[in-house]
Order: C-alpha cells, then structure tokens, then sequence
C-alpha cells in the first residue's frame, strides 16, 4: 500500500513497496508540487511491475514512460551485461521530479530515491546533497549534471565488484544510476581470495543477475591492491566520461578515494 507523509522538517515521504523517496522543494509552489508528486507516484509500482520480465532482460521492448527511460539509460554502457534495472531507482526519481517541476514556484527540487538522486536548479541555484560514503557533494544551476547515484558491494542492490561506493553525477538519475552500476562492477580483483562471491539468485532468487557472481564480503586488502582494483574502476569512468555519459564519479574503497571529472566534495562539516 502506497504510504505519504510529511516530516518535520517539510520535507515529504513517499513509500510503496521497494521505493522510498524524500522529496524537497523550495519556492512559492511547494504545496502544488507535493501534491503533483503524490499524484505521479500513485501508481508507478504497478507500472514497472507489468513490464517486469521485460525490464530484467538485458535487451527486450519495454513501453511505459519510466520503463523507456531506464531501457534508454542503460543502453550505452552495452555490450557489457547490463539491464534495465540498473537504472531503476534513478529513473523513478526522475519522473516524480518531472511531476514536481510541472507546475509554477519551484526553485529548487530534489527527489531521493534511497541514494539515487534527480534536482532541479533555477537559474542561480545550487544544492549540496549528501552521499552514503560521506561528505556532500554540490552541484550548480550553471552546470548540466541533475543527478546523483551511488552504488557498491555495501549498498542495498548487488554488486559484481568490490567498491564500497561509488559516486556518480552525470546529467540525469537514470544515467547516473546505471554508469554507478557499471563503475562499481569495475572496481574489482577478479580471482582474489579476500573476495567472497555468491550466485546472484542464491541471495534473491528474482535478481536480474541470475547466476552472476555478485560480492558478499571483502576481507582486508593491501594499500596495493586497493590502488589496482580502484584503478579498474577509474579507467571506467574515464571512458564513460569521455563519451560524455558522465560529469564526474568518486570512488570508494577501503578508506581510499579516487576521482574522476567534475564532482566537487564538500566534507559534512564544512557545509
């Protein structure tokens, strides 16, 4: 059952099933924008779930709004395996920010989806906006990235590789979400006895992963192979950056922190 709330601070709660979302807005149109977010988050569970087969196939004909963004998000990190999936929190993120900015008086917007962040920013506005691993990242109406996700062997989906977290900004959530996914699976040593692997349906028997590897435990490892696996993991981002699918990405692992592009930290307690 579908559940909204309003905090104490103002901000509001969405939550239905798997999606849990907070949602902020500033501006004189708040209370028109929350009530176009209730309105659009009603029902979207259901849509993604009549198309769930499809969207956890690596290539298969999806038709609904949400369900084409997340297939369109993913597709330029292919061949590599990869499916509409890794872009679904993202992608709803995005959709329920489209409700929100439908409408008069918003200044400044961002909706959560567990990590996975879409913003808005009129002109002359920014946002500083926590990440899982730390510190705050910022991001500015100037600047064309309006999303935020994070991913990692730690986080609430499964990984193939062995970040903690990895960070990414790209122009939108979908994207971001998916090139999270992708960077992290990078950030790996194959074959390392300080991994510990499992068939992804071992762990959920539904995962779009079927039976990939996917990481349940990292033991201590070297600074050096911090370093190798993190340098995986970077060469990635460089080339997704490259080709302009990303702004930036911080990646994390074992208290190192490596980054690539435009991702401008701000530590917690200098915001």
């Amino acid at each position: 059952m579908m559940q909204v709330g309003v905090l104490a601070d103002g901000r509001l709660h969405l939550n239905h099933g798997p999606m849990d979302l907070i949602c902020q807005v500033w501006g004189p149109g708040r209370a028109g924008a929350y009530d176009r977010a209730v309105a659009r988050f009603d029902g979207l569970l259901e849509e993604l779930v009549s198309e769930l087969p499809s969207l956890r196939a690596e290539q298969s004909l999806v038709h609904g709004a949400v369900a084409q963004v997340m297939a369109a998000a993913v597709a330029p990190f292919r061949p590599a395996f990869i499916t509409p999936m890794a872009a679904v929190a993202g992608a709803v993120a995005e959709a329920v920010l489209v409700a929100i900015v439908a409408g008069p008086g918003v200044e400044r917007a961002y909706v959560n989806n567990g990590g996975d962040i879409a913003v808005h920013l009129a002109s002359g506005q920014r946002l500083h906006c926590a990440m899982a691993s730390g510190g705050m990242v910022e991001l500015r109406a100037e600047e064309v990235a309006r999303g935020i996700a994070t991913s990692g062997w730690r986080g609430r989906s499964w990984s193939l590789g062995i970040a903690d977290a990895v960070t990414v900004v790209a122009r939108t959530a979908a994207m971001a979400d998916a090139a999270a996914t992708m960077i992290a699976n990078a950030v790996d040593l194959p074959g390392h006895p300080a991994v510990t692997r499992r068939p992804a349906v071992e762990m959920q028997a539904d995962s779009d992963l079927g039976p990939r590897l996917v990481t349940v435990g990292v033991a201590a490892l070297t600074r050096a192979e911090v370093a190798r696996a993190l340098d995986r993991g970077l060469a990635a981002a460089r080339g997704y950056r490259a080709r302009g699918l990303i702004e930036g990405a911080a990646l994390f692992l074992q208290g190192e922190v490596v980054t690539e592009g435009d991702l401008r930290l701000k530590e917690l307690d200098h915001v």
